[in-house]
């Protein structure tokens, strides 16, 4: 249990999905109008969508993008390490939407066990706001996360098998790039040798293994279009180098097509319901550090197709997950834009005033919950900063106040007074504890902004080079002064260059907790350059993504993992989840 301001018991997130009542799988999918014949039941509460369901025409490079349906995207502010509730804040919108006459569907990513069990918990929203069945939503669902785990590792394997029978491609196994992956946060599988033992044992190397959220199988498949697209890009990935610097390929190790075999299911989204009976798609997973951090262009494809109002998310603050969306998803996927929903909490303003430290795991500061306009105006740089970056891509966006029992109106005031000053649609939302009723006025102002022309534009064109695309974003959304680029970086912009991806898009692969590359540059940072560490390309995928930073991509587990707490009665209830 939890408390309220005022010490009323308030259910947890699996006490509340436990007690719902779930809709028949048919009837959800009825109301989102997909044939039941592309409906393949898994159990009671999910289904797995048939590609059938996908519109028969797919806009090509040079089209304008169709579909029938609008499109609303939900980011945030920079978070603190608590998230600020923006999946909460997509379903409930969602059922927001619905109970103003809309036929809405949200779209998720599907949750990595890894954060399950950890610190972070579970992604299936909050309180009255969620999507159900919560269990399987944060327990590996239909299998999809496993199935990416398989056909990475099958790479790995086939990796491994060709050095050992004498290497016929002249890999060089110290520019290896392709590790191995597990759907598990454990910090001693960072960094491994494998080979070790008698001769028949295989080769011995360094490598190491990353969370399945972070493989570019993930990724790939979130941004494939087709099955035929999610074949010809596997057979594009790239898992290392020759000593004379010729790519070596998952096709030319004979292994894409197996790979994709055993992603034939995964390839399809899953619907399950929210709380309140409207469908949502949930599909794939993909790390929002490295990668898009977004749910699948098929998934929202279908959803485009059927649904009036599609509200998706985009990872961490509008920065990272927002641009990544513009600039890769929707332009890889020949998707429009009409709205961008902002999620801010008074607490992340109050961080960004630099007075308060936010620690996951930790109760929250008593100073930070006491009212204080003034530190909310302190810290409401960051906002603005993430205001004009969704404005930067020619995209409304609009301001949603996540709202807590231990806020003020005072504090809610002043955002609502800078987005009266920038003309902006602005609503406190308390979606987690009314569900779609507390989203209503959010849902309004959404109903409003996707009515006004779009003029959506990407931050640079594909035809500029990598070295000018890293640089666009750092200046033009991050609002850095330049770009350091290391040598051994430099080096290998020039290497994907020759090899033909400089018509790629880019990724930049930072830190969450600031605009800048910095975690400790709260607000929005200013008289800073990037730091251009590594570059590494994922054809695969059809991006080239840039490291500034320090990045985790196997994540460990705390002194007290949320695991300790999971169980299971004798009839199958499940408890702990949170």
């Amino acid at each position: 249990m939890t408390t309220t301001s005022n010490s009323a018991p308030f259910p947890s997130d699996l006490e509340i999905a436990s007690a719902a009542t779930l809709r028949p799988m048919d009837d959800v999918a009825t109301d989102l109008g997909i044939d039941l014949d592309y409906c393949e039941p898994y159990g009671f509460d999910v289904a797995k969508i048939d590609l059938a369901a996908l519109p028969a025409h797919r806009p090509q490079p040079g089209e304008p993008p169709a579909q029938r349906g609008k499109y609303v995207v939900v980011t945030a502010v920079t978070p603190t390490p608590l998230g600020e509730g923006k999946t909460t804040t997509c379903v409930g919108l969602a059922q927001g939407l619905r109970r103003l006459g809309s036929n809405a569907v949200v779209t998720l990513r599907q949750p990595s066990m890894g954060p399950t069990f950890g610190i972070k918990g579970g992604a299936a929203g909050g309180g009255y706001s969620q999507v159900v069945p919560m269990e399987k939503f944060n327990l590996h669902l239909t299998g999809d996360f496993h199935a990416v785990t398989a056909a990475h590792n099958l790479l790995a394997a086939m990796i491994d098998n060709h050095l050992h029978f004498g290497n016929e491609l002249g890999l060089d196994p110290r520019n290896i790039t392709w590790r191995r992956v597990l759907d598990v946060n454990d910090r001693a599988l960072r960094n491994t040798v494998i080979g070790l033992g008698a001769r028949l044992d295989g080769v011995v190397r360094e490598t190491g293994f990353d969370i399945t959220a972070a493989s570019e199988v993930m990724v790939l498949l979130t941004l494939a279009t087709d099955l035929a697209d999610l074949r010809e890009r596997l057979g594009r990935i790239v898992v290392g180098f020759t000593e004379d610097h010729r790519a070596v390929t998952a096709e030319d190790l004979g292994a894409a097509g197996a790979m994709a075999v055993i992603l034939k299911d995964a390839i399809k989204p899953n619907l399950l319901q929210t709380l309140e009976g409207g469908p949502a798609l949930v599909h794939c997973g993909p790390f929002g550090n490295i990668a898009t951090g977004t749910s699948s262009v098929i998934a929202d494809r279908i959803a485009l197709d059927h649904a009036d109002v599609v509200v998706t998310e985009a990872g961490f603050g509008a920065d990272m997950g927002a641009e990544r969306f513009f600039n890769v998803k929707c332009r890889l996927g020949r998707l429009k834009p009409d709205a961008a929903v902002i999620v801010v909490t008074v607490r992340a303003l109050k961080a960004h005033s630099g007075r308060f430290e936010i620690k996951a795991g930790r109760p929250l500061p008593d100073d930070l919950l006491a009212e204080s306009p003034d530190d909310v105006r302190a810290g409401i740089s960051n906002l603005r900063a993430h205001i004009g970056i969704v404005r930067s891509f020619g995209v409304t966006p609009l301001i949603a106040i996540n709202a807590f029992p231990q806020d003020h109106a005072s504090e809610h005031a002043v955002i609502t007074d800078l987005a009266d000053e920038l003309g902006l649609r602005c609503a406190v939302t308390t979606h987690v504890a009314e569900g779609g009723a507390g989203a209503e006025d959010l849902a309004r102002a959404v109903q409003e902004a996707i009515e006004e022309e779009s003029t959506f534009e990407p931050t640079y064109h594909l035809d500029q080079t990598l070295t000018e695309k890293i640089e666009a974003i750092a200046t033009k959304v991050y609002g850095a002064d330049g770009i350091d680029i290391s040598a051994p970086a430099a080096k290998a912009l020039v290497q994907y260059e020759r090899l033909g991806y400089g018509a790629f898009p880019v990724v930049i692969a930072k830190t969450h907790l600031s605009i800048s590359s910095d975690p400790s540059k709260l607000g929005a940072p200013t008289g800073w350059r990037l730091p251009v560490r590594e570059v590494r390309a994922a054809a695969g995928a059809g991006y080239v993504y840039a490291i500034c930073g320090d990045m985790r991509t196997m994540p460990g587990l705390s002194r007290h993992p949320n695991a300790e707490r999971i169980d299971i009665a004798p009839g199958g209830t499940v408890s702990g989840l949170s």
